[in-house]
C-alpha cells in the first residue's frame, strides 16, 4: 500500500462577504480535491490540541501522527535539525525573521521583508554575525533564519510571531518575561547593523521593503519524538520548501527530498514537488508533501492570489499525483487537507478543526459532494485528533 499525504499549508478559511460567503477553497476551482472527497471519505481534523499555539508546527507534527502534547518542543529547534545545526542539550533555539518594520512608528510593516531572497538573508545574517561574534546566528531560507542560545537562555521569554502582529505596533510585542531582556537588545541592536548595509541600501532603491530588524521568536530544546518508521511500520519521505517541514522528517526519520525551484511562494516548482513525490514511492510506502503557498499569500493579506494558490495546488499537485499513483500499479491511499486555517480577515493562524478527504483501496463513499469546510462538517468520519490521521490512513 503507497500512502500519500498532500498538505496545503493555511487553506482553510472564513466564509467571505466579498465571494458571496464562499471561503477561498470553495470559491477555486478543485476538481481533483473534490473528486477525493466524492469518492473517499472525510470529515473535520483538530490539528492543533486545546491550548496550543495554531502554528504549522503544531498542526504538522499532528498531521505527521505525532500527538503535539507529548512531542512538541518548539518551533526553531525542528527548522535546526533541516539547517543541519546539531543542538546541544541545554541549548535552545529560536527562529529569527528578517522583518521590515516602520521604525518611525514603531509598527510590523511586513514579517518576510517582502520575502526577501535567501542570497540577499545571508548577506544579512553574515553582517550580524560580524557585529556580535558572540551571538550564534545561522543563514536560512528567505527570511527564515536562526539564532541559538546556550544553557536555557531565553527558553522561558515570551516571543510572539511577528505574522500575528502585521499592522500592529511592536512595543507591547517585544520579548517579555524571563530571560527576555537580551532578546530585546539583540532585536534592537539589529537595527543599525540593517539599515545601512547595502543589501537594504540596494532593495530601498528598487523599491523594494528592506530587512531593518531581526525578530526572534519559536524558541526551543531539541526534541525527543520515535522514528516514523517505529510508529508507523513504514519507511516514508517529506517533500516541503521550508525548514520546519524539513526538520520534521529528520526527527522522524524519513527521508527529505530537496526539490530545486521549490520557494513556499505562488511561483514555487510544483511539477518537480510531484516528480520527486512519485519518484520516492519507488523507495519507501509513504510520502508527506506540503506546499505552503496558500498560508504565505493569507499572512499577505492577497485573497484573489490565496484562491490562485488553492487552485494551482489542486492542478498542479493533486491531480498529477492522482494520476501517478492510478498508473502505478499499487494498491495506495490519498489524503488531502490543510494543516490550520488562516483567515484572510486576520492574516494569521486560527486553531479551528479543518477538512481532510481521503480516497483508495478499501474507502467507501460516505456523501461528501466536494472538498470544503463545510463539506468536510458533514463528513462521515466526523471530527477527529489530527494526530489520529495516520492511523486512519494504515488501517484496514
Amino acid at each position: 500500500m503507497k500512502l500519500v499525504i498532500l498538505l496545503g499549508d493555511g487553506m482553510a478559511d472564513h466564509p467571505i462577504e466579498a465571494l458571496d460567503g464562499k471561503t477561498p477553497i470553495e470559491a477555486a476551482k478543485t476538481p481533483n480535491m473534490d473528486r477525493i472527497a466524492r469518492e473517499g471519505r472525510g470529515g473535520l481534523a483538530r490539528n492543533v490540541p486545546s491550548g496550543m499555539p495554531p502554528g504549522s508546527d503544531v498542526a504538522n507534527l499532528s498531521v505527521m501522527g505525532y500527538d503535539p502534547k507529548k512531542y512538541y518542543s518548539g518551533r526553531a529547534p525542528l527548522e535546526a535539525a533541516a539547517m543541519g545545526v546539531a543542538l546541544g542539550a541545554e541549548d535552545v533555539a529560536f527562529r529569527c525573521n528578517l522583518v521590515n518594520v516602520d521604525l518611525g512608528e514603531r509598527v510590523m510593516v511586513d514579517y518576510s521583508a517582502g520575502h526577501i531572497s535567501s542570497e540577499e538573508g545571508h548577506e544579512l545574517i553574515a553582517a550580524l554575525q560580524k557585529a556580535d561574534p558572540e551571538t550564534k546566528l545561522y543563514p536560512g531560507v528567505s527570511y527564515r533564519n536562526l539564532l541559538v542560545q546556550e544553557e536555557n537562555d531565553g527558553l522561558a521569554a515570551i516571543c510572539t510571531p511577528p505574522h500575528d502582529i502585521t499592522g500592529q505596533p511592536i512595543n507591547g510585542h517585544l520579548p517579555r518575561g524571563e530571560g527576555s531582556a537580551p532578546l530585546r537588545e539583540m532585536m534592537i541592536s539589529s537595527v543599525p547593523v540593517l539599515e545601512r548595509h547595502p543589501v537594504n541600501l540596494r532593495r530601498a532603491k528598487e523599491g523594494k521593503r528592506p530587512a531593518n530588524m531581526i525578530w526572534l521568536w519559536g524558541q526551543g530544546k531539541a526534541p525527543s519524538m520515535p522514528r516514523f518508521r517505529e510508529v508507523w511500520g513504514i519507511q516514508g519521505a517529506v517533500i516541503s520548501a521550508v525548514d520546519l517541514l524539513k526538520g520534521m522528517g529528520v526527527y522522524a526519520g524519513l527521508e527529505v527530498i530537496n526539490v530545486p525551484g521549490a520557494t513556499g511562494v505562488l511561483d514555487t516548482n510544483y511539477e518537480g514537488k510531484v516528480a520527486a513525490c512519485l519518484d520516492a514511492l519507488d523507495r519507501v510506502d509513504f510520502v508527506y508533501l506540503h506546499v505552503e503557498a496558500p498560508d504565505e499569500m493569507s499572512h499577505d493579506g492577497k485573497l484573489d492570489e490565496k484562491i490562485e494558490a488553492i487552485r494551482r495546488f489542486d492542478a498542479r499537485v493533486v491531480g498529477p499525483v492522482l494520476d501517478g499513483l492510478e498508473k502505478s500499479g499499487h494498491d495506495w491511499r490519498v489524503m488531502v487537507l490543510p494543516d490550520h486555517p488562516t483567515p484572510i480577515s486576520i492574516r494569521t493562524h486560527t486553531s479551528e478543526p479543518v477538512p481532510f478527504a481521503m480516497m483508495g483501496s478499501g474507502i467507501e463513499p460516505d456523501g461528501m459532494m466536494a472538498f470544503s469546510e463545510r463539506e468536510g462538517a458533514r463528513g462521515g468520519c466526523g471530527k477527529v485528533d489530527g494526530w489520529r490521521l495516520m492511523g486512519m490512513m494504515t488501517e484496514g
